[in-house]
């Protein structure tokens, strides 16, 4: 059985290389042999995610040619990275990516604890903001004085309660995409959503497309489903979606779904212009796969000004190739469990027929609330108190990190609640550990990638400001020294992963 599911080109992947920074020198300052550069420059590649694993990698004479080089050179750069688990081949099928066995994924740092158990940690593991006030208390209120017609019924809305179905219908309608409330189904959060989504369109052993990096939790949960991730590279910075790697991706690799966070991307920032929207529905639409567009970041734009382009189910209006998953979790408060589903008339028939075998509807109550939110103006006073929460958090965190730790490179994004940070070639899995010693809590890169990518990262979201954020960098420069000195050495990864 051949286990690539991507194909990197020769021209590719020489261009990649060349782009690299300069590699440092073995000892006394000499350059590595011409095959040891090589191998480094691939296992870069791969740790940071910019060639997914499971990518097939050029014969070995194509690539020497494109990097005009000996074919000996490029054999022994690939045995030496089959030597060291980055490489995997098999007569008659190429050569494919991979990463060392035994390299188990990262688990720190993600999941939230109990406020009481925090103490003095600060915690930049979860991407999530108090409520905003009065707004909630004046949600739920409305909410009360609305349940009693509900509580005369059985309480089971596997759909969704009408009422809100059709607000957040004509919420999509004006925008400019003509929805009926039959193309909606209420959910238990944007996870809800997608995990619905996945056990009705991807089986155990079917390909889903994901942007590499993606977020942490949706890559778990594909994983429990028994999906085959298949990573496809999101260009340095904030530039975002490689077209042409998203075509090629969903020819050759033809995955059952693709899941991709447009608007503020988790963990980048990345915000896709409206081509990129456009191409990313057509090249679905060719390859026959199913799009799923989650926009739980889409209310958060930070920059006064950011002219927004329009949702990528405009592209699709049916909603017969794009899937959009919609929260109240990011934009207004986790603790308000209400995520839904925009899609064509049959799709949410099929979601709401399988709906019966695991959560049969979401709470009435907090459908109301976000209902009365909604209905009367409450939710677009609290989304803009929400917004300058964040921009304010973000300013204040890049100024900490800027002053702090100045080797460390970011992209600051024109809104979401998170910074993707390179750590300047010390290990993320490294840092995590470290944090937690000196009192930072801080998810590593490999958490947002498939199969041990992006060791240099960490992500760190917009959760803290002030004197906080200014603490928060104080720690992760500490953590910084435990790592470089040694001392805060864990199983998890080495110390720094550059060659």
């Amino acid at each position: 059985m051949v286990q690539w599911t991507s194909t990197v080109g020769a021209a590719q992947l020489a261009r990649q290389l060349r782009s690299q920074q300069a590699r440092p020198t073995g000892p006394g300052g000499r350059k590595p042999p011409a095959y040891r550069a090589l191998a480094d420059g691939v296992r870069l590649l791969v740790l940071e995610g910019r060639v997914p694993v499971a990518a097939r990698l050029p014969a070995e004479r194509e690539l020497a040619l494109a990097l005009s080089v000996s074919r000996t050179t490029v054999a022994a750069a690939y045995e030496a990275l089959r030597a060291e688990g980055f490489l995997e081949s098999r007569r008659g099928a190429g050569s494919w990516t991979a990463v060392p066995a035994g390299n188990p994924l990262p688990a720190r740092g993600l999941e939230p604890l109990p406020p009481e158990s925090l103490g003095s940690m600060i915690d930049l593991g979860c991407a999530a903001l108090p409520a905003p006030e009065p707004w909630l208390t004046r949600a739920v209120q409305g909410a009360l004085e609305e349940l009693p017609p509900y509580a005369h019924t059985h309480g089971d809305y596997p759909a969704g309660l009408p009422a809100l179905r059709r607000m957040i219908a004509d919420r999509y309608t004006a925008l400019g995409v003509p929805t009926m409330p039959e193309q909606i189904m209420v959910t238990t959060g944007a996870m809800g959503a997608i995990d619905a989504i996945c056990h009705l369109f991807a089986g155990r052993g079917e390909r889903i497309a994901v942007e590499s990096p993606s977020y942490a939790n949706i890559l778990q949960l594909m994983r429990e489903t028994g999906a085959r991730l298949v990573p496809v590279a999101m260009e340095e910075g904030l530039g975002g979606w490689d077209m042409n790697r998203w075509r090629q991706v969903l020819r050759d690799a033809a995955p059952r779904l693709a899941y991709v966070v447009a608007d503020f991307h988790n963990p980048t920032g990345a915000l896709a212009d409206e081509q990129q929207r456009r191409d990313l529905v057509d090249a679905a639409r060719s390859a026959g796969t199913v799009l799923v567009v989650d926009e739980t970041m889409n209310e958060l734009r930070l920059d006064p000004g950011l002219a927004m382009p329009r949702r990528v189910c405009a592209f699709d209006p049916a909603g017969s190739t794009v899937l959009t998953v919609g929260s109240a979790s990011k934009a207004f408060w986790a603790g308000m469990r209400i995520g839904w589903v925009r899609a064509a008339p049959d799709v949410i028939r099929s979601l709401v027929a399988a709906r019966a075998y695991a959560d049969m509807g979401t709470p009435v109550l907090e459908q109301l609330a976000i209902n009365w939110l909604m209905g009367t103006g409450g939710w677009e006073e609290a989304v803009e108190v929400r917004r300058g929460q964040a921009r304010e958090n973000r300013d204040a965190l890049v100024a900490a990190v800027r002053r702090e730790l100045p080797d460390w490179e970011f992209a600051v994004p024109s809104g979401g609640l998170t910074l993707w940070v390179r750590t300047g070639g010390l290990s993320g899995s490294r840092l995590a550990v470290a944090g937690e010693r000196v009192g930072v809590r801080v998810p590593s890169g490999p958490r947002f990638g498939v199969d041990g990518a992006f060791e240099g990262y960490v992500r760190l979201p917009f959760t803290v400001s002030g004197p906080v954020a200014d603490e928060a960098a104080v720690r992760l420069a500490a953590a910084v020294e435990l790592v470089r000195s040694g001392a805060g050495a864990g199983a998890d990864a080495p110390r720094s992963f550059v060659a």
